[in-house]
């Protein structure tokens, strides 16, 4: 028997409009979200000579960016337009150098509480099935007295 999917509580345009409109840096990096389901959220950046570090490969605070960004995408899906739901914790492991391609960031779920949500997420480069990175990390939800 198939499990029922919860809707996501915003769809994948919605969550573009929240990154591009509170998050300057996703906006001027060129983030696009390509999937936006409950618990789940791809996104995708296009690489740029800017992201590029010595020794020709994407720079860690880039891969990290993503991570971050795509985390709080998973994190909306289920609690809807909360703005001020923010990073409370996030680790990174760097497992290789990622190619010059776009870079694509899966993030789940794994619990979501009421005050806090807890996820990964998995870094690749385009068309390459081995991970680049991988970061686990906790977002802070507000309560609804404090949510806008």
């Amino acid at each position: 028997m198939t499990p029922v999917r919860k809707p996501a509580a915003i769809t994948a345009a919605e969550f573009e409009t929240i990154m591009l409109e509170g998050l300057p840096q996703a906006k001027a990096m060129g983030v696009r979200v390509d999937v936006l389901e409950h618990g789940f959220c791809r996104a995708r950046l296009p690489v740029t000579d800017f992201m590029i570090r010595p020794g020709g490969t994407i720079s860690g605070p880039t891969l990290f960016a993503m991570a971050d960004l795509a985390l709080y995408g998973a994190v909306l899906s289920i609690i809807g337009a909360v703005p001020l739901a923010v990073t409370s914790q996030m680790s990174i492991n760097f497992l290789r150098k990622p190619g010059l391609v776009d870079l694509i960031a899966e993030s789940r779920i794994l619990r979501a509480g009421k005050r806090l949500a807890f996820g990964d997420v998995t870094l690749y480069s385009d068309g390459d099935a081995e991970p680049v990175a991988h970061a686990s990390g906790s977002y802070a939800i507000p309560s609804p007295k404090v949510a806008p």
